[in-house]
Parts: structure tokens; sequence; C-alpha cells
């Protein structure tokens, strides 16, 4: 018997490219003979069955359809809808006598159950809800003219927007908006997810996310190898076992954070407590001398030690297993100095902040450290326009990787994980706006050089800290995103640290 791919309410972790999904597309079509118009009206059917679950009361529905098979999708939607006694507007995209095959047949039925195709002009007023079936994922060029008017008249209309497989105007592999994209309030994506739904534009975009494999078998899947891997918190917590009940602090790594240049104190404090609270067991700070009296009598677990220069470095790192270096750092003389101590010890580095940027100007690769670039570092460390690096995150992180090694987070909506192993790139798929506050970075360098001094490797330890840190802004954030401070994630760092 063929096991078919179970319909769930859980997101699958694998994600794709846009011609990937074709393919299993095409495979079930052709090899497992399932009708191209079969898949068609299981997609419209799961659609609009979303619809009724989300918006009970949604009377009014707007149905924007392309001539390709996301019009098709589109077409089914719109069917169902009036079938249901909903009142129901299709605008038509393009010229109908483009419409051709299954989207056609989709068409005609529509017009059958007694709908009309009309040429969009404009979303009409009171309309409750909006539904997206324009591009789909093959669009390529940027989006200009009539259509790039028309999406945006559909993004100042009021009503909701519900997309169908992705928004359109997105690109499914960059996750970059082409000149305009839609913005939905939900999608509902087919067969496999798409890798740029998730990093870029794409969260902005795409809203809440559901996904149904459309019943097709599952051993379709081994045919495609991964083009990148969702990570959660949710799954990262699974690697975190119960402690022995005769464990040590020796046990859980030492830490030394460095940073904190003049004005900058705060950053490493934050990056320390985060370490601590992420289970470190020992955490020593190297900063400046006129902070280190300052920093611990909030946290007076932190050991602070003031240095000069690289010299009062050495028996500091005599002592610790892993080297955070660069919240607050600064890029003077001091700074240049105590990074060069640092990447001579041979310690497990993280590497964010100030220290990239002098990592920037003075390029070496090496594979023992994790950098932690947000996109302006990102396009320093390879001499290219920040717009680069946002045009295309997933190239970008594989550039990066590439020319430093390790292990590379690219921060920012979808932060991106890329490490030197076999494992398909990760892309974090918690966390939300509220984290666009200072302080936020440091937190991270912090929770990573923590789980990495308790004994898990580099890309492990960054998976699991890009995740936790985003899972314990997603649970600060039930009061509210605006106005969340990095501080603010401390206590939901510890929970979730300590699962069950």
């Amino acid at each position: 018997m063929t096991r078919l791919m179970p319909a769930t309410d859980i997101l699958p972790y694998a994600l794709y490219r846009a011609e990937q999904v074709r393919e299993l597309d095409r495979i079930a079509i052709q090899e497992y003979e399932i009708p191209g118009l079969t898949l068609m009206e299981r997609a419209g059917k799961a659609a609009f069955q979303l619809l009724q679950r989300r918006w009970p009361v949604a009377n009014r529905i707007v149905v924007l359809c392309g001539v390709g098979n996301n019009g098709g999708d589109g077409f089914v939607v719109a069917r169902l809808a009036l079938q249901a006694g909903l009142e129901v507007t299709l605008l038509q995209f393009g010229d109908p006598i483009r419409i051709k095959g299954d989207a056609l047949t989709c068409a005609r039925a529509f017009e059958t159950a007694g709908g009309e195709l009309k040429p969009f002009e404009g979303v009409p007023k009171g309309s409750d809800l909006v539904v997206d079936g324009v591009f789909g994922t093959g669009l390529e060029r940027e989006v200009t003219g009539y259509w790039r008017q028309a999406l945006e008249a559909v993004n100042a209309h009021p009503a909701p927007v519900l997309a169908l497989d992705i928004p359109s105007g997105l690109h499914s592999d960059s996750g970059r908006a082409l000149g305009v994209a839609l913005r939905a309030t939900a999608t509902i994506t087919f067969i496999g997810l798409k890798q740029g739904m998730f990093s870029g534009d794409g969260p902005d975009c795409c809203g809440e996310i559901s996904f149904d494999a459309l019943e097709i078998p599952a051993v379709i899947y081994s045919r495609e190898i991964l083009a990148a891997r969702r990570m959660d918190w949710a799954q990262q917590s699974t690697c975190l076992s119960p402690r022995r009940r005769t464990a040590h602090k020796g046990e859980y790594g030492h830490l030394l954070v460095v940073g904190g240049g003049q004005g900058y104190s705060g950053a490493v404090r934050m990056a320390g407590e985060a370490a601590a609270r992420a289970g470190a067991g020992l955490v020593s700070i190297a900063t400046r001398p006129e902070h280190a009296s300052l920093l611990n009598l909030t946290r007076p677990e932190l050991m602070c030690h003031g240095v000069n220069g690289p010299e009062q470095l050495e028996p500091l790192l005599q002592r610790v297993s892993v080297v955070a270096i660069g919240p607050g750092l600064g890029q003077g003389a001091w700074a240049r100095a105590l990074l060069d101590r640092v990447l001579q010890s041979g310690l497990p580095l993280v590497v964010d902040a100030d220290a990239l940027n002098l990592l920037a100007k003075a390029p070496i690769k090496r594979d023992d450290w994790v950098l932690t670039p947000h996109p302006g570092e990102a396009a320093r460390l390879l001499g290219c326009p920040p717009g680069e690096v946002q045009a295309d995150r997933f190239h970008t992180i594989s550039r990066l990787q590439q020319r430093y090694g390790g292990v590379v987070v690219l921060k920012g909506a979808g932060s991106l994980l890329l490490g030197s192993s076999k494992q398909p790139l990760g892309v974090c798929s918690d966390g939300n706006p509220g984290m666009a506050s200072g302080g936020m970075g440091d937190l991270l360098t912090g929770i990573i050089g923590g789980l990495r001094g308790q004994g898990f490797d580099g890309e492990e330890a960054a998976a699991m800290g890009v995740c936790l840190h985003a899972a314990a802004a997603d649970r600060a954030a039930c009061a509210g995103e605006r106005g969340l401070l990095a501080s603010d994630l401390m206590p939901e760092i510890r929970r979730l640290v300590n699962p069950g």
C-alpha cells in the first residue's frame, strides 16, 4: 500500500527550491499517474478549508487569478466558495485567452457554477477577504508597470489576504520581493515548503504559513535532496538532556567574553549573562578596566577582569574553554590587539559585532569558529553593498562560509546557518519583529558561546543558540513586540533550556 504524505498542522522541516517542487509535482503526475487536475482540485479544496477555518464569517470573497496553474488553484477556491453560498468576485490578471490546460478546465468549471471572470480594476470596497492566485512560484523577473500597480493596490486594501502557494511577487528561492510582493495574512503552500518563504522578505510577505502535501506518495520526496532545513526550538530542544545529579560547574564549560569598549559595557554584560542563563558553568569577562568593577554589581556571578592589552588576557585564556569576542569591542588599537591575541589562542571562538568588522579588514579562514554577522557586517565581510546581501541571503551565506570557514549565522528575519558539514543550510522559523532592538545580537553571542562550552560542537551550538534566542523572544513578546528589550529574554532563556 502506497504511503501518502499525511495532512498535518505541523510544518515539515524540509525546504526546497521552486524547481525541486516542480520536479516533485512532475513525478507525481507522470510516474505515479496522479492527474494534474486532481492536484489542482486538492490544492483549491485545502485552501478553501483553511479560508473557512480562519475567516468563518467572511462572506464577500475576492479571488485574484493569473493565467497559470496558480490561477487554476484560485479558480477552484472561487468555485467552492460560490457553491458554499459566498459572494465571490473573481478578478482576472492577464488575458483569459492565455489560460490553458488544467487551469482552463477549472476556469470553465467556475463559470459553469455561475461565476464570471472580470478584469482587475481594483479590489471592491467592503471585501472581506482577498485570495491571491496571481503569479505562483514561477516568477523570476521584477514586477513592473500595470502588474506592480495592481499588487500595490491590493496591499493598500484593508482586507486580509490568503496567498495560494506563495505570495505573488515573492521569489521562491531567494525570499526577495521582486519589486513588490503581496503582504499576505496567511499563506497555504503545496507539495513542498519553499525556502524563500522563511527568510529575507518571506516572513513579512507570507504571514502565517500552512502546508498541504496534496496526498502525494511519501516516497516521491526521496528523489530530491533538501535545499535547506527549517529549524525551530521545538526540534533543537531535544538535544538537551537532564543533568546528572552529581554534575559540577567544571563540566559545563568556562566562557570568556571579550569586549565592552568605552561606552559599551552593557554589551559584554548581556552576552555574559545570556551565556550563564543558557547553562554555562563559568563566565568570565575581559573588558576595559574602568568597566570591570561595575559590571558585576547587578550580576555578581560574572567574573569581570579589566585588561589594558593582550598580555593581560594570557592568564584568562589559560583557564577558559571557549571565547566569544566582539560585543561592544570597538575597532581601535585596543580592540585589534585583543582580537589578534584571541585568534592565536587556538580556542573555539564565537565572533560577532566589531570583531567581524575588524576581521573584514584582514580576512582569514578557520574551522573552529562561529561567525554571527547581521546583513551590514556580512556586506563588509564580503566587500559588497548591503543590498546585495539581502537580495539573496541563501547565496550570501554560502559565500561567507566558503571565504571564512567554520559555521556562519546570517542574522535577520529568518536567520540562516551554514557549516562545513553535510547538513543542509538551516533556516530559523522562530522569532519576531520585536527582536529589532539593541543588544539582541549580544545575547545570541553569549548563548552560542555558553552552549559551545557545554560540549556541543560549533554547528550544534549555533543551531540551538539561534533557535533558543528566537523562541525566548517569542515568549517574551507575548507582552508585546514593540518595546521588547534584550534583557526581557533572560528569564525565558532559562525556562526554555529546562524543558519539561
